[in-house]
């Protein structure tokens, strides 16, 4: 999703559901300022509360049902379309199913979003501002979770992919990768020629420096201690050291090919972090969203058991 197709996303249909929400939470709020029981400590179980929690349930519903469409509509993007001149022999006309299906998908989408933000006003109102350590606190509180959760991945969908794009340019990840095997091996090479201390400096530069890696250097986009900046750093001194004969060049010429992998490098890194953060709010997203499901049931189950 580039910035163009989250504009369209936010604005569907002349800001359809922006509309359809704004009115909804100026209705509640508007209700639960006229309430004469809002700040009583039972606001939850009187019959506005009751209301803005039935509805509030039927949007978390409403929510989830989003991901079965999604995957239906994917699943029937992805079939074979009848062709034009077998719609015409069945006597049914021709339609572009994609281009229909995508619609109806960035539909649901759309109000995906603007109805998670309607859900935080109904269920902060349904609470009446009261909270404790109890089921239905911890269901508020995994709501918020997922709310937040949902917001962030809108916005790396909306900003990331064009963060890639001007870092990668027209290389992909294999190109860069390719590239620094190949430094590493003109390196390796030319450090043959030079003391014992800048070779070791090189090979662990060659064989510790890390791409990705663990899932905390794969979200910060940085490796501890990286060994090839640390030969950046160090090859300049070195180079200060060793003044015997052409020495000096060559550590220069080493210099520079290290710099040049240290940039690729850092290109990788960013390529891969971007990545994974698009990718890693789903698997909070979604455990989040069937624990909020579980606290929720827990929650009505445990009003009606009291009631």
């Amino acid at each position: 999703m580039n910035r163009m197709q989250g504009a369209t996303l936010l604005k569907y249909r002349d800001h359809r559901y922006l509309k359809v929400a704004s009115a909804l939470v100026l209705l509640a709020m508007a209700a639960y300022l006229l309430s004469g029981r809002a700040g009583d400590d039972a606001f939850g179980g009187t019959v506005l509360g009751y209301l803005l929690g039935i509805a509030a349930t039927l949007i978390v519903l409403m929510l989830m049902l989003y991901g079965v469409v999604r995957r239906r509509i994917g699943g029937t993007m992805g079939r074979r379309q009848p062709a034009k001149d077998e719609k015409a022999t069945r006597g049914e006309k021709p339609f572009r199913a994609g281009r229909l299906e995508g619609a109806t998908l960035q539909g649901w989408l759309s109000a995906h979003i603007y109805l998670g933000v309607l859900l935080l006003v109904l269920a902060t109102l349904h609470t009446g501002f009261h909270f404790g350590w109890n089921v239905h606190t911890l269901s508020y509180v995994l709501m918020l979770l997922v709310i937040a959760s949902g917001l962030y991945g809108l916005h790396a969908y909306l900003n990331y992919p064009t963060l890639i794009t001007l870092n990668m340019g027209d290389d992909t990840l294999d190109d860069l990768l390719l590239m620094i095997a190949e430094l590493d091996e003109l390196a390796a090479a030319r450090a043959l020629a030079l003391p014992d201390e800048i070779q070791a400096l090189v090979q662990k530069a060659c064989r510790e420096t890390r791409v990705g890696g663990k899932l905390w250097e794969q979200l910060s986009g940085e490796q501890r201690d990286c060994p090839t900046r640390y030969a950046v750093q160090q090859l300049p001194e070195l180079s200060a050291t060793y003044g015997r004969n052409d020495q000096p060049k060559m550590i220069r010429e080493l210099y520079a090919m290290l710099l040049r992998k240290e940039k690729l490098v850092q290109r990788a890194r960013a390529d891969v972090m971007l990545r994974a953060r698009m990718t890693c709010w789903l698997f909070l997203h979604a455990p989040l969203g069937i624990a909020l499901l579980a606290a929720l049931t827990a929650h009505i189950v445990s009003i009606f058991f009291y009631w």
